[in-house]
């Protein structure tokens, strides 16, 4: 049975940046019901109940075709809120990048961490309708990309250590319909400790 995680901080944490009425519905109600949505849609199937979320969108065959649509959406869902919710922090102060190893990979990789930024953000700006950019690790190699609806990297064999939900139900609330303000102000939460981890796991 899949759970919704609970919040590694306050619903107002992200203030100014994301409000706290956005992220009360976005974990209370719209996670919430994707996990709901996803225990329905396997009820009986222990065996694939079981698993990690991770482990059951890597291989979607494993489902059986009657379901699949519904699981393939809904433990995308539930997937990429859990690390959407991990990837954020308390503000600190001026956007800054990673450190280490990550900060590196992406001087190398696209330049700067300002190249990095650009490319990441036209990624989110990019996305048609609703969906996410993503920095993931591919066969070691950072790589920018953005999907739709709730689709992730996983069932490609990539691996996301930093995710952007660009839905409509992320932002609309304090941004209506200006994506471009809700990335920007996005660059203040994004906890990179986390991210670094992330990346250190991956590699």
């Amino acid at each position: 049975m899949f759970t919704v995680p609970d919040l590694p901080y306050a619903y107002d944490a992200l203030e100014p940046f994301i409000d706290a009425r956005t992220m009360q519905i976005h974990h209370d109600k719209h996670h919430a019901g994707y996990v709901k949505n996803l225990n329905d849609a396997l009820a009986g199937n222990d065996a694939l109940l079981s698993l990690p979320v991770e482990t059951l969108i890597s291989d979607l065959t494993r489902v059986p075709e009657a379901i699949r649509t519904k699981v393939r959406n809904n433990a995308g869902g539930h997937a990429n809120h859990s690390l959407f919710w991990q990837i954020m922090g308390v503000p600190s102060g001026e956007v800054h990048g990673p450190g280490g190893a990550l900060a590196k990979a992406m001087d190398t990789t696209f330049g700067s961490f300002a190249a990095f930024q650009e490319k990441f953000t036209a990624a989110g700006m990019g996305r048609f309708g609703s969906g996410w950019a993503w920095l993931v690790v591919d066969r070691g190699a950072l790589t920018i990309l953005d999907t739709a609806n709730q689709d992730s990297p996983v069932s490609e064999g990539k691996t996301p250590i930093l995710t952007l939900d660009v839905w409509e139900h992320a932002y609309y609330l304090k941004y209506q319909n200006v994506r471009a303000d809700y990335i920007k102000n996005w660059w203040h939460v994004v906890n990179w400790a986390e991210v670094e981890k992330r990346y250190a796991a991956a590699t």
